[in-house]
């Protein structure tokens, strides 16, 4: 009771304006934080506060968690200048917004977050206020502007948490990279730091002081090249290089694990999380103490292999420089250049250092050779990324080269005339390639012979047997073919079921009006049933689709070779004659717009269920961007062609317009825009520019439409100019974005969360696609409470009179759930 007393009558001497405890997860002008209190974050995950680490009796100032037993820090605020224990310390907001750390007594401070400068424009701090997200991010913000002045994940230290950045600004030229603690009880600057160095071909190093002791290998489009298994599945790993940045991060996908990437005291990065039922942090290194994890271990042209008894020997070509016993390689014999020498291939190697690697992305594996081959100069060579993409050439000594039992790329050495016949790869390898192309004409031309054979023998014997034949026909003319936008490994593992038109008329009890699901410019779409019991829905193109042979193949190619539960699948197709059908899985519920937009069906979507969608579309298309083998444009997502299942997951249908891209290809030019009005990115409806962030634009549309419960192109209300980006753009700079929540929700949801899936969507609908987020960084915003980037007025390039001429001339506007649309370009 005294001591109660005591602190009311301190509290009382300092201020009428300030009060000692600071409860909420906000630090404003007239909240001040004592040694003892703590803000929590909204969700309860994270704290900031005063702490003692370990057996230190030193004060420090930070952020941990808050729903871990064993407190765990993830950032410091005054690491290298702590305070002593007197309770007279204090955290509040200073001059110009700065937070700091200061005796209460006196103006003596060990701390604050000097952004003054940044932030000259805005000296009313009554204004500015603190707040600690679920995150673990610490944020300014202001309260007449809608984006951050200040975060502490631009000034980690020792705590990579997802959404953290590593790499670079550079507009501003600052890094954001993390260092080491002193030891478990001293958070001040240790003696390492993780940082990304910007080469050619980027790699994440440590480095203890200026002396690299590890490093991940260059990014290969999925990973770090020698970081093996980097990827768990409910991880999100993200590469971001534009003019304005470029960085690593990544965010997790369940929300409920609690995980974080720390660099420790002795130098090891060690991922964790948190095991509630043990009441213990489960660690794993992503690398071992091993000596082929010490950078170049065993120097240059060296190989480590950590599976034999001397872990060092040197790359092919090479042999250990005397005397006996060196761990230096140099070449047993002298280069003559273009003389017979050439390139040895060797598999599951963590490529070398990149400080001396040139990168070309335009190039494949074949012209990368080519390109080594005639500079005298490259040592070696390989693709920078998994798939076959770009070009990595060393131009000097190869470092840091290690082979793994699994995992790695091909590196190919380059070495001489002597080593090359004496390793018997060059002309094994040549005869066997002849023998192969030998075999393989025998076979093409037996089995054509055989092909038409039975053509003319089964054509005369029975005309019952001509859907055999069309069949074998369209074998050879939509599975044979190759496809100009897909490579011949996935070409020969392609396999489709093909139907006869009898069995599909069977199916659909002669595509009767009874089973007819719907029908757009394309043709219609029939419930069917084979004979196995397992429903089917048919797509019947009519003669006068605008979908022609080109993209039935590019459909059936593509979707057959594409796997995710987001993903609508493909059962078979039929070609006869001039039917054309694709046959797809069933789904019950139809398409999302045969839901979303009717006045009495939209109520059976509650906020709940339009959240799954929403996310289940983000996935899907994210698999098609970053996580399929092959990299895909939808270029027509859109209501109509998100198809739901019995238990209302989504599905994305249509893929006849799609394309596909390499791994680097940023963007591409057609003449042929294709697509349907109101939801193509403005880039690509004027000029034919179409990327991934075409198809963010049309996510965006479409997660506004799912929010709002509107059409994009056929939202008028009273003014004809208005379309929905339009209306969203005028509620958010008006204040009043919550009257964009469709009625038929209720009272649903939460509305913080669905403010900040709408800041997603018109972020996605940004004018400039450089403006727009990635399908990753979507993900991530949608599902953690993060800062979100200032938006700015959204492509109003769809607005037009809707009784005036189009501007569009020739396109046709959605009319079902499977319906192709072409806009021709002007």
């Amino acid at each position: 009771m005294v001591s109660m007393i005591t602190l009311f009558l301190l509290c009382s001497t300092l201020s009428v304006n300030l009060i000692c405890f600071a409860t909420d997860d906000t630090i404003t002008p007239n909240k001040l934080l004592r040694d003892g209190d703590t803000i929590v974050s909204k969700g309860g995950t994270f704290a900031f506060g005063f702490f003692s680490p370990g057996n230190s009796h030193k004060r420090y100032v930070g952020i941990w968690f808050n729903k871990v037993s064993i407190q765990t820090v993830v950032w410091v605020a005054n690491r290298d200048n702590p305070t002593n224990s007197s309770s007279s310390w204090v955290v509040k907001i200073g001059n110009r917004g700065n937070l700091v750390i200061s005796d209460g007594n006196s103006s003596n401070q060990v701390w604050s977050t000097n952004i003054s400068i940044l932030i000259s424009d805005y000296i009313n701090s009554s204004t500015m206020y603190y707040k600690l997200l679920d995150s673990g991010n610490l944020v300014l913000y202001d309260k007449n502007r809608r984006d951050f002045l200040w975060q502490s994940f631009d000034d980690a230290t020792d705590t990579f948490l997802p959404g953290m950045k590593l790499g670079q600004n550079r507009k501003s030229g600052s890094n954001w990279s993390f260092t080491s603690w002193k030891s478990p009880d001293d958070p001040s600057t240790g003696d390492f730091t993780v940082i990304m160095d910007l080469m050619e071909s980027p790699e994440v190093v440590t480095k203890k002081g200026s002396q690299k002791i590890w490093r991940s290998g260059p990014w290969n489009g999925v990973e770090w090249n020698g970081v093996s298994r980097m990827r768990p599945t409910n991880i999100i790993y993200n590469m971001v290089s534009n003019p304005d940045e470029i960085y690593f991060s990544y965010s997790d996908t369940d929300n409920s694990v609690i995980s974080r990437r720390v660099l420790d005291y002795l130098g090891f990065v060690r991922k964790q999380t948190w095991d509630q039922s043990k009441g213990k942090w489960n660690t794993w290194r992503s690398h071992s103490d091993g000596d082929c994890d010490k950078y170049g271990k065993c120097g240059a042209f060296g190989n480590c292999q950590s599976n034999y008894d001397r872990i060092c020997s040197c790359l092919p070509g090479f042999e250990f420089q005397s005397p006996k016993g060196s761990q230096s390689c140099v070449r047993k014999r002298e280069l003559s250049c273009g003389k017979g020498d050439g390139f040895l291939k060797l598999e599951k190697m963590k490529l070398p250092d990149t400080s001396n690697a040139r990168v070309d992305m335009s190039l494949g594996v074949e012209e990368c050779e080519i390109k080594c081959r005639n500079n005298c100069s490259c040592t070696g060579y390989s693709s920078a990324y998994v798939n076959g993409s770009g070009c990595l050439t060393w131009l000097g000594d190869l470092v840091d080269v290690r082979e793994f039992s699994k995992g790695g790329q091909d590196l190919f050495v380059r070495v001489d005339a002597i080593e090359l016949e004496n390793s018997g790869r060059h002309s094994k390898g040549s005869s066997l390639a002849k023998k192969k192309l030998v075999l393989l004409c025998v076979l093409v031309v037996v089995g054509f012979l055989i092909s038409i054979s039975a053509v003319n023998y089964f054509f005369k014997r029975s005309t019952r047997k001509r859907g055999l034949l069309q069949r074998q026909r369209l074998q050879r003319q939509v599975l044979n073919l190759r496809s100009s936008e897909t490579n011949k490994e996935t070409n020969s593992k392609f396999e489709l079921p093909i139907f006869d038109l009898n069995s599909m008329m069977i199916s659909t009890e002669n595509f009767s009006m009874a089973n007819k699901l719907g029908e757009g410019g394309f043709g219609s779409v029939y419930k069917g049933s084979l004979p196995d019991g397992r429903e089917i829905a048919v797509k019947r193109l009519s003669k006068n689709s605008g979908q022609g042979v080109i993209e039935f193949k590019n459909e059936v190619e593509l979707i057959a070779k594409l796997q995710h539960r987001n993903l609508v699948q493909i059962i078979g197709c039929c070609i006869d004659e001039e039917e054309k059908m694709l046959i797809y899985e069933y789904m019950p519920n139809k398409s999302l717009d045969f839901l979303l937009f009717d006045q009495t069906r939209c109520k059976s979507l509650d906020w709940k269920m339009r959240y799954d969608i929403i996310f289940g579309i983000a996935r899907g298309v994210l698999y098609l961007h970053q996580d399929s083998r092959l990299r895909i444009i939808h270029r027509d997502i859109k209501a109509s062609n998100i198809l739901l299942d019995a238990k209302m997951n989504p599905k994305i249908s249509d893929f006849g317009m799609a394309r596909i891209f390499e791994s680097d290809q940023s963007q591409a030019n057609t003449t042929r825009v294709v697509g349907t009005y109101g939801y193509m990115a403005p880039e690509y409806a004027m000029d034919g520019l179409f990327s991934v962030k075409s198809d963010v634009f049309s996510f965006g549309v479409l997660l506004l439409e799912i929010i709002s419960g509107e059409k994009n192109s056929g939202f008028y209300h009273e003014d004809p100019t208005m379309n929905l980006m339009k209306h969203a753009w005028e509620l958010w700079k008006d204040g009043r974005i919550l009257e964009l929540i469709d009625p038929s929700m209720g009272n649903s949801f939460l509305e913080e969360e669905v403010v900040r899936f709408i800041q997603v969507g018109i972020l996605c609908v940004q004018e400039k696609a450089k403006d727009r987020p990635t399908m990753s960084d979507v993900i991530f915003m949608l599902r953690n409470e993060t800062p979100i980037p200032s938006l700015k007025q959204p492509a109003f390039v769809f607005t037009s009179n809707p009784d005036s001429t189009n501007a569009f001339a020739g396109s046709t506007p959605s009319l079902n759930e499977l319906s192709i649309t072409t806009v021709e370009g002007r």
